[in-house]
C-alpha cells in the first residue's frame, strides 16, 4: 500500500466516480482502476461496489476510508509545518459561494488572508445555497457562504451578516409610499423578475410572503434568470421589479439607477451563513482559513 493508491481511493470516494477522480488526479480511467484493484489485491478484500451507477464502499473500504482520510491529512500536517517553518504556507481552498456572499462579502476577506498568506489559492464555484451544502456533504468543496439554512444534522451553519430583501423598482416607477413602505396589496400589479429556483433569495419571498398571507400566485413573473446583476440591469431597463438583497442593491440605489421599498408589515431580514461539514477532517491550511475567517467577521466556530 502506498500514498497513490490511498490518494486514488479517496479522490474515487469522494466522487463515486472512476472517471471523475481520474480528471481530478490526471490520470487516465484504467490506471485509476488499476490503482483500486492492486490496493483490494494487497488487503485481499473488496473496497468498493461497481455494480450500481455510482460507486458505494464496503465495510473493509468504510474502514480504509477512515484510515486513509487519517493518513493523507497526516501527511498533508507534515508538508504545511514544513512549509510554516520555513515561514511559506501554500495550498488550495475550495469554495463554494452562493451569489452575494460571492461578489459582496468573500472578496474583501480573500483581500486581506492574502495579504497574509499570499502562496495560498482559492477555487471557489457558484451555486445556489442548496447545491453548495451538496457539494460539501459529497467533500468535493470544504467551505460555503449561502443565503438560506436548509436543515441537516451534518452541517455547521456560523452566522455570518445580517439583510434584508427590498423592493427594486425603474427609477421612473414612483410609488404610493410611508416612509418608504408601501402597501402589499399592489404587489399583484407588478411584472417580476425573480432568481431561478434553488436560490436562497427566492425561497425567502415565497416563505416569507405566504407566511404573511400574500398568495404568491398573484405574482406575475415576467423571467427567471440566474444572477442578481442581471436582475438589476432588467430592473434598470424597466422590464419589472424584483425583491433583492439590500447589499447588493445599495450602489445602484445610491446612483438613482433603480428606487427601493420595503413592504409594509411583511419582515425580509436574512443571514448568511458560514458552512462546513462536521464530519470532515480540515487540514492545517483550512483550519488556518477557518480560524482567519472567524476572527474577520468576529465570528464563534467552537
Amino acid at each position: 500500500m502506498d500514498l497513490k493508491q490511498l490518494e486514488v481511493f479517496v479522490t474515487v470516494v469522494k466522487h463515486q466516480s472512476f472517471s471523475k477522480a481520474s480528471r481530478e488526479l490526471f490520470l487516465t480511467q484504467p490506471t485509476v482502476s488499476t490503482h483500486i484493484q492492486n490496493l483490494e489485491n494487497e488487503l485481499e478484500t473488496v473496497l468498493v461496489n461497481r455494480s450500481n451507477k455510482s460507486i458505494t464502499l464496503t465495510e473493509s473500504g468504510k474502514i480504509l476510508y477512515e484510515h486513509a482520510i487519517y493518513i493523507l491529512n497526516n501527511c498533508k500536517k507534515a508538508i504545511y509545518d514544513i512549509k510554516e517553518y520555513s515561514g511559506k504556507i501554500e495550498g488550495l481552498i475550495d469554495i463554494a459561494c452562493s451569489s452575494i456572499p460571492e461578489t459582496y462579502l468573500l472578496p474583501e476577506f480573500m483581500k486581506s488572508f492574502s495579504k497574509s498568506y499570499p502562496d495560498v489559492k482559492f477555487s471557489i464555484s457558484h451555486y445556489d445555497s442548496q447545491f453548495a451544502i451538496s457539494e460539501i456533504l459529497d467533500e468535493r468543496v470544504s467551505f460555503g457562504f449561502v443565503g438560506s439554512k436548509i436543515s441537516n444534522p451534518q452541517i455547521k451553519y456560523i452566522d455570518l451578516i445580517d439583510d434584508n430583501l427590498v423592493l427594486i423598482t425603474p427609477s421612473n416607477l414612483k410609488l404610493e409610499n410611508i416612509d418608504g413602505e408601501i402597501d402589499p396589496s399592489i404587489l399583484s400589479d407588478f411584472n417580476f423578475i425573480m432568481r431561478k429556483e434553488g436560490s436562497g433569495t427566492r425561497d425567502l419571498i415565497f416563505k416569507t410572503l405566504k407566511k404573511a398571507g400574500f398568495p404568491t400566485s398573484k405574482l406575475n413573473i415576467l423571467a427567471h434568470v440566474e444572477s442578481n446583476e442581471s436582475i438589476k440591469e432588467m430592473v434598470r431597463a424597466g422590464l419589472g421589479v424584483s425583491f433583492i438583497s439590500s447589499i447588493s442593491a445599495d450602489e445602484y440605489i445610491k446612483s438613482g439607477k433603480i428606487n427601493s421599498y420595503k413592504v409594509k408589515g411583511i419582515d425580509f431580514s436574512r443571514k448568511f451563513y458560514f458552512i462546513y461539514s462536521k464530519k470532515k477532517t480540515f487540514t492545517p491550511l483550512e483550519n488556518k482559513f477557518l480560524n482567519e475567517l472567524c476572527q474577520y467577521f468576529n465570528l464563534d466556530h467552537k
